[in-house]
Formats: structure tokens, C-alpha cells, sequence
């Protein structure tokens, strides 16, 4: 008991900033904005969820965000496999080279899109010597998804890298060696040990995808808005905080519902397995 004490001490410090510095400013931000009140939120998140203008907005984030998580994992979980079956002098240099992304700043990756997508970039140009008219890929879902899965898919090769490094690669070994073709051996033995990571990284890449700002507002401009655009909108245009609250509500409502149903599968592939 007396050992207890001293760790359970250890944790007030970073438990109270956590709380302070940021359960308490989000916590306010939901549910008492700035020139509002609980029932305003509340009034507003509802009128928000019936607004023919605003629902397709709503509807188009989900869109987005679960492509971006699909193509992200279709992506990142064979890059991950391979980085584990590499062998160990070349295993680092493959991960460090995946996720070497992130190390640059977002806005000038973002841009980069700009310079491939624009009237005049490189895609453009390709489909006009193709004959094909110059293609326009700028402002629309399609560029909001494209920068979005190279913002987010070193997170998701990490996150199945983490499941897929600490299985024993003896064990799909094992089910080739009974009889198991390689399909089936991965299916069967990979996929269910791997599934953990896959979650993790599904999660990431959802809650990253709603909540993006500046990649949604530099590829998608303001024909194709997202929440996370029409609440810096509601901030710094129009100054209607209630409305911004109620669109950080349904934002944080949809993380936490896909957080859930991770949780949730996640324990199911565990009593599975």
C-alpha cells in the first residue's frame, strides 16, 4: 500500500494539466461558448442536424474521412508487413523512409497537391496530350482525399507496424508448414494477430480526416467544405460560436463513435482469436 501511494502522487501533476489545459477548454468550448449557454448548443446542434445546407456537409466529411482510412489501410498494412518480414539492417531504413512525411511541414506538402492538381499541373498537362481536355482535380472531393491519405498513411503504417513487428514470423511459417497455402496462412494467423494495429491506425487516420483543416481548406477551398472548414468559418467569419460549438460537438460525437466501434471490434478479434 505505501508503495502505492508515491506512484498514484506521480500522477496528479500530469492528470491535473490534462484536466486544466484541456478537458476544462474543451469541455467549455462544447457547452458554453462564448456569447451562448448549454440550450443555445443544443438548439444549434440541432438545427444543424436538419439544415438541408448543412447536412450534406456533414455527410460529405463521413464520406471523406472513411475513404481516406480505407485507402490509407488498403496502403499502409502491406508496406508495414513488409518493413516486419525485412531483415533487420533494412527493416529501420524502410520505416524510417515511410514515415519520413512527417517530418515536413503540412502546408508545404499540401501545396505540393496544389502545383499536381491545378489547371496547369502536372495531371492537367497529361491529360492534355492525351487528348483527353485539361482535367481539373483542384477543389474537389477527390483532392481532399489524395492529400489527406499522404498526410495520414505513415500513421497508419506505424500503427500496423507496431502489431505486425512483434508477431513470431515462426508461426505463419507453422501454418505453411501443416498445409496451409500462403493466403490462408495470412489470413488466418497474420490478419487476426495484426488486427490490433489496424484498428489503432484506422482510428487515427478517422479522427485525423474530420478533424484536418488545412489540407481540406487548401485542396477543397469553399465548394467542397468540410466540418472542420465550416467551423473555422463560423469562428473567424461570422463569429457565431454556439453554431461552431455545435459543429465541434457533431465533430467530436462522430471521432468517438468510430473510437467505440474500434473498441468494440477490437475486443470481438481478441475473443475470437
Amino acid at each position: 500500500m505505501l508503495r502505492r501511494v508515491p506512484m498514484a502522487a506521480l500522477l496528479i501533476p500530469g492528470l491535473a494539466v490534462l484536466l486544466f489545459a484541456f478537458g476544462y477548454p474543451v469541455a467549455a468550448t462544447l457547452a458554453w461558448p462564448p456569447d451562448g449557454d448549454p440550450a443555445t448548443v443544443a438548439r444549434e446542434t440541432g438545427s444543424l442536424l436538419t439544415d438541408p445546407y448543412l447536412l450534406p456537409v456533414i455527410a460529405r466529411t463521413v464520406r471523406v474521412s472513411v475513404l481516406t482510412t480505407a485507402i490509407c489501410l488498403l496502403l499502409g498494412f502491406p508496406v508495414a508487413y513488409l518493413i516486419s518480414r525485412a531483415p533487420a539492417r533494412w527493416s529501420g531504413r524502410l520505416l524510417a523512409l515511410a514515415v519520413f512525411p512527417l517530418l515536413l511541414n503540412t502546408v508545404v506538402r499540401t501545396y505540393g497537391w496544389i502545383v499536381v492538381l491545378g489547371g496547369n499541373g502536372l495531371i492537367s498537362r497529361v491529360g492534355e496530350a492525351l487528348g483527353l481536355g485539361r482535367v481539373q482535380l483542384l477543389y474537389t472531393e477527390t483532392a481532399i482525399v489524395l492529400g489527406l491519405v499522404q498526410l495520414f498513411l505513415p500513421l497508419m503504417i506505424l500503427s500496423c507496424y507496431s502489431s505486425l513487428s512483434q508477431q513470431d514470423h515462426r508461426l505463419e511459417e507453422a501454418a505453411r508448414g501443416l498445409g496451409a497455402s500462403a493466403a490462408r496462412a495470412f489470413r488466418t494467423v497474420v490478419l487476426p494477430l495484426a488486427m490490433p494495429g489496424a484498428l489503432v491506425g484506422c482510428t487515427l487516420v478517422f479522427a485525423g480526416a474530420v478533424t484536418a483543416f488545412t489540407t481540406p481548406q487548401l485542396l477543397g477551398g469553399t465548394r467542397e467544405r468540410l466540418l472542420s472548414t465550416l467551423l473555422y468559418s463560423r469562428v473567424n467569419v461570422s463569429l457565431d460560436w454556439p453554431s461552431a460549438s455545435a459543429i465541434a460537438l457533431v465533430m467530436t460525437a462522430l471521432v468517438l463513435a468510430v473510437s467505440a466501434l474500434s473498441g468494440r471490434l477490437g475486443k470481438i478479434g481478441s475473443t475470437s482469436s
